[in-house]
């Protein structure tokens, strides 16, 4: 029973009683007969000035909590002229200013921090209570290669390719670096925060490739340099004395004179290969910047494949040439995008070894070149060290092919990946668009 009806029974059962009162003085004493039915008017007014008085304020009270259940926080009432009632009206309406103010301000934090994380070049997952993806932003969908569609609801140990086996050990507060086929280079650091009085899991993902490449090159760069000056003036003097021996000549034994000119030409021409092989490093570090032109693809990767294919028929290697006639006609370096292909198909040759096959195919829209070939899968230790300078799975390899590709491609702005297939196909993709 509300206390407004429990008011209005004592208010009817007090009324009646006087009124039942009155009735019996009504015979008997009139005077007093008089005076009490004077007496139940004033009673009646000053109860319903009572009743208003008791049951605004809860009308006001019921309106107000409605309202704050509702979260409108625009309602406010006016001063009634009552001092009780108006005090009332003055604590809800100073109440109802301040939870305003703090919604519209955490709502704008909000959606300050919601467009941050958006527009943040860190890649962002954040979790839910049960560490499932709940958001990601668009670099994590751009560094994860997965829109934000595939990726929520997924645990960060489900992920696809390295990411998963990577992000499943990752501990709050301990940075962990992972490198991705054997180019991206990323940090991942996981943390919490608070949501709703619980603890919240986010990791945050920074890509590091650029900056590695630029640390790496000047730290290999400048002791190339150095080797490259000091090996050259050495290899120069060596090789003009060498060529002065050759005067020395006529002067022995016609016997020794072969053995000794032998010797001569062998120890030049090794000096000689000495100073191509530190040459080719030098080239690396001074690669220059591109110049760009309209070029035609599609007769560029013609004229590799005919520029290799006496190579090919040796090994019994064929060539698949899955290219339209029609040009496709791009801006790049046309000289260094060529050695670049080059390399990646003399590597294609090299790892098929004899009796293989390499397919070459574009598409259009967008310009997109494949090189694929069915040697040998690369396996995944290998896989995150492919780009990495002077690392070669050659005995005899320099180390320097892929990265010199890696190189010449940045610089272009394509974006690049090498890996093995499912169908058992090594597949080098370059995206030029």
């Amino acid at each position: 029973m509300t206390l407004r009806i429990q008011f209005l029974l004592f208010v009817v059962i007090i009324h009646a009683v006087l009124i039942a009162l009155a009735a019996q003085l009504r015979t008997t004493n009139t005077t007093l007969f008089i005076a009490s039915e004077a007496l139940l008017l004033v009673s009646i007014y000053l109860t319903v000035r009572l009743y208003r008085g008791f049951v605004r304020p809860f009308e006001l009270i019921a309106a107000g909590t409605a309202a704050i259940a509702a979260k409108d926080f625009s309602m406010k009432f006016v001063p009634v002229g009552q001092r009780e009632m108006d005090q009332l009206i003055h604590v809800y309406n100073q109440m109802i200013d301040a939870l305003r103010q703090e919604r519209v301000s955490q709502h704008e934090k909000s959606f300050l921090l919601e467009r941050l994380i958006q527009a943040s070049p860190a890649g962002i997952l954040i979790l839910d209570f049960d560490g499932r993806i709940e958001g990601v932003n668009a670099a994590a969908e751009r560094f994860l290669n997965q829109p934000a569609t595939a990726l929520l609801g997924q645990r960060p140990a489900e992920l696809p390719g390295a990411w998963g086996p990577a992000l499943a050990g990752l501990a709050e507060n301990q940075p962990q670096a992972l490198r991705v086929s054997g180019l991206q280079t990323f940090r991942a650091h996981a943390a919490h925060f608070l949501d709703r009085g619980f603890t919240r899991r986010f990791i945050m993902l920074e890509e590091l490739t650029q900056e590695l490449i630029y640390q790496e090159k000047q730290a290999y760069g400048k002791l190339i340099r150095m080797i490259s000056h000091e090996i050259n003036n050495s290899i120069g003097a060596i090789n003009s004395i060498l060529h002065s021996f050759h005067h020395y000549a006529p002067q022995l034994h016609s016997d020794d004179q072969p053995d000794f000119t032998q010797a001569l030409d062998v120890s030049i021409a090794r000096n000689t290969q000495l100073a191509n092989f530190i040459a080719n490093f030098a080239h690396l570090v001074r690669l220059p910047p591109p110049t760009t032109h309209p070029t035609d693809l599609h007769a560029l990767l013609r004229g590799i494949c005919r520029l290799l294919q006496p190579q090919s028929e040796e090994r019994h290697i064929k060539w698949h040439m899955e290219v339209p006639t029609t040009p496709l006609v791009l801006n790049f370096d046309a000289q260094q995008l060529e050695q670049a292909l080059l390399n990646i198909t003399k590597n294609a040759l090299e790892a098929i070894g004899h009796d293989g096959n390499v397919w070459v195919r574009t598409t259009a829209r967008p310009p997109t070149v494949f090189i694929e070939n069915d040697g040998p899968s690369i396996s995944p230790e290998v896989s995150q060290r492919l780009f990495t300078p002077f690392f070669s799975t050659k005995r005899d390899g320099q180390g320097i092919g892929l990265t010199l590709v890696r190189d010449i491609l940045l610089a272009h702005g394509f974006a690049f990946q090498l890996r093995s297939e499912e169908n058992g196909r090594t597949v080098f993709t370059i995206r030029l668009g």
